[in-house]
Parts: C-alpha cells; sequence; structure tokens
C-alpha cells in the first residue's frame, strides 16, 4: 500500500490519543483476538492474585472459555474452587468476560 500525501489537520481539531484508536486498527489488520489475549493476559494476575497466578497461566481464550494450564491436581483442585470468584473478578476487569475457565495440568 502506497501512503498518499499528508493530511493537514484542522486548526480547531483535537489530536485523538491513541487509546482510541488502537483498538480499531488492530482489529482492521487481523490482530483484534491478539489485544483481547493481552487484555486476558494482564487481568488474569490481578483476578487470580498471589501465589495463584504463579501455578496456573492461560493458554488461549475460545468460545468464551479460558484455557488455562495448572501446574500441578493439588493447584488445580484449589483453582476449580476459586473459578466463581476468578470468574467474577475477570468480568470486572474485561468488556467481554469469559464464561468459563478450562483447566488441564502442564507445565
Amino acid at each position: 500500500m502506497v501512503p498518499g500525501p499528508p493530511r493537514r489537520r484542522r486548526p480547531d481539531a483535537r489530536p485523538e490519543p491513541v487509546s482510541g484508536i488502537l483498538p480499531g486498527v488492530l482489529k482492521d489488520v487481523g490482530l483484534g483476538a491478539t489485544s483481547d489475549a493481552d487484555r486476558l493476559l494482564r487481568a488474569w494476575d490481578q483476578a487470580l492474585g498471589e501465589p495463584f497466578s504463579r501455578h496456573c497461566r492461560p493458554e488461549g481464550l475460545r468460545d468464551g472459555v479460558v484455557l488455562a494450564r495448572v501446574r500441578d491436581s493439588a493447584w488445580m483442585q484449589r483453582l476449580q474452587l476459586e473459578k466463581p470468584r476468578i470468574l467474577e473478578r475477570l468480568a470486572e476487569s474485561l468488556e467481554a468476560p469469559p464464561r468459563d475457565i478450562r483447566l488441564r495440568l502442564g507445565p
């Protein structure tokens, strides 16, 4: 794509913040899901809190379900019990909160 001539800004126009433009640009270039994944990663650590976040990492989001890997079965059981609290905290942080969390064992 060849760039056109530079656009002149109207003297009375205010610059738009990057935060207002970036989500649309990412979606236009096909990176909207990447942006969603990034927001999920940031919200995940806050939603789980310490020490849970050290033992469980999200791997992705599919059809409203967070896919996450848990270090061992003891942490998996603890996280299963905490799922309602985690989902509630994610709902507070994300525009489109997940409806469930699916956990599996792994490093």
